[in-house]
Formats: structure tokens, sequence, C-alpha cells
């Protein structure tokens, strides 16, 4: 109530927002449909300070980008200062939500940076053949099958795949470029390379080691008060008309992107 009594100010006060797990459009991922509202509210509340709690291995590139996008332009009209703490992990696009804080602090085991685009899949065309199965595919225009992982491959495919990763990763070197600025070192940072904690700092990724309580005591006092916010459970109902056979894959995949950084 102190806040609304005029003539007495108020306690600091920093709205946190969780960013735990794969980036990924829809589902049970990170994107920017989900968390518009926490951000939008977090900002809405007129902290001084906003707070980005994260721990996500990456995924979509364009998520990523919405996500940091909402951030920054809510923070420069507000004129609110963002802090990036990371947790586990801010590799790939979950680096691409930290850049996008004013300044990352870091645990002394936190891993950082990967700096770059992947694509992977499977090739399938002998497993069919093995079992007698024949692929069948109709299309107009020449360009329109791509990349099936029941054909084998075309080096033309890859080369065009190989294009859009490019362009993809020279989005995300500018990006990380526009945010870092002169703190970057001089080093090859954008070859897909990690870091951990004091390191990270050193490389230029992360500005400091410390955690997030100690840090915005160290910014706004010892009477700095902490508001969470994080998208709303589903129901169980909700839950269970997702399918339970898609939640479990969707499990198994964010196990396997944080486990390529030993998580």
């Amino acid at each position: 109530m102190k806040r609304f009594i005029p003539f007495i100010k108020s306690d600091p006060r920093v709205a946190v927002i969780r960013l735990n797990g794969v980036i990924a459009s829809g589902g049970r991922g990170l994107n920017d449909a989900t968390l518009a509202p926490i951000v939008e509210k977090a900002f809405r509340s007129k902290p001084d300070a906003v707070a980005l709690v994260i721990n996500s291995p990456g995924g979509s590139p364009v998520q990523s980008s919405l996500i940091g996008a909402r951030i920054r332009r809510l923070a420069d009209e507000k004129d609110i200062p963002v802090y990036a703490f990371v947790e586990d992990v801010a590799a790939s696009g979950g680096y691409w939500l930290a850049a996008a804080a004013d300044e990352i602090i870091v645990d002394a085991s936190s891993v950082i940076g990967s700096i770059g685009v992947i694509s992977s899949g499977f090739g399938l065309q002998d497993f069919i053949a093995k079992h007698g199965v024949e692929r069948r595919v109709y299309t107009a225009g020449t360009s329109k099958s791509q990349l099936d992982p029941f054909k084998a491959e075309n080096p033309e495919d890859i080369e065009r795949l190989k294009v859009l990763l490019e362009q993809i990763h020279a989005t995300f070197k500018e990006h990380v470029q526009s945010r870092r600025g002169d703190k970057l070192a001089d080093a090859d940072l954008f070859n897909g390379e990690i870091w951990v904690g004091h390191k990270g700092v050193e490389m230029g990724l992360a500005d400091h080691v410390g955690h997030l309580v100690p840090f915005m005591k160290e910014k706004f006092g010892d009477k700095v008060q902490f508001r969470v916010l994080s998208p709303s459970r589903r129901s169980l109902l909700s839950r269970l008309s997702m399918g339970i056979v898609r939640d479990a894959v969707s499990t198994v995949e964010e196990r396997a992107a944080y486990a390529q950084f030993g998580l």
C-alpha cells in the first residue's frame, strides 16, 4: 500500500520474467504469443528494472527475435533497464534473449554462446526401401520438394539450405554485435562455440558473475522487492487435451537440446 500514499517513496521494485525451456512456436516452448502478455505486464507495472531469468538451450530464431524485439521496444519506450540472469544455459536462441538485456549476469558454471545456426534431420530412404515402401511425391514447381527425408540427398537442396542458414547466422551476429558492441573480445565468437561463467565475461558475452537477489540489492538497496511473472499453468483438462504422446515427444526433444551442452 505504501506506494499509493502521497509523498512517501515506495521501495524499489524489480519485475522478474522467467524464460525457461526450448524456444519454439506453439506447444510447450517459449514463444512470443505466450510471453507477450507477461512481458507487457512486467513493463506496464513501471518497475525500477526488469530481470530476465534465462535457462534455455535455444530453438526457433524467429521466436527468439520476436521475444527479444518486444523486450527491447518496451525497455526503450518506458526507459526501464533490463538485466539478464543466466542459470544453467543461455545458448543459441537463449543467448539471443540474453543479449536483449542491457547487462548479462551469469553463474560461474553457466553455459553461454553457441552463436550459430543448425539444421538437422534423418535419411530414411534405405529404411523404407528395405521394407518395400515406395516414396511417391508429385509437385508443381521444381523446388517444391526439398530435403525429403525419404529420398536421397540432393546436392542442390543442400546448397540452398546452406544459403538460408548463412542468412539467419548473419542476422544473429548482427543482433549480438549491435547489443554488445565494444564489449566483445577480438576473437571469433560466432562459430557456434560455448563458454562458461568467467570465460564468458572475459570474451565479452556477459558482464558479471553473480545472482539475481544479491545483484539487485547491490543496485537498488536491501529493500528492493521482486515480482515474479511466468506463463499461467494449463489446467489438467487442457494438458490432457493437448495429448500425452505429443507432450512426451516434446520432453524428449527438450532434453536432447539441453544434453548437447552437457546438461
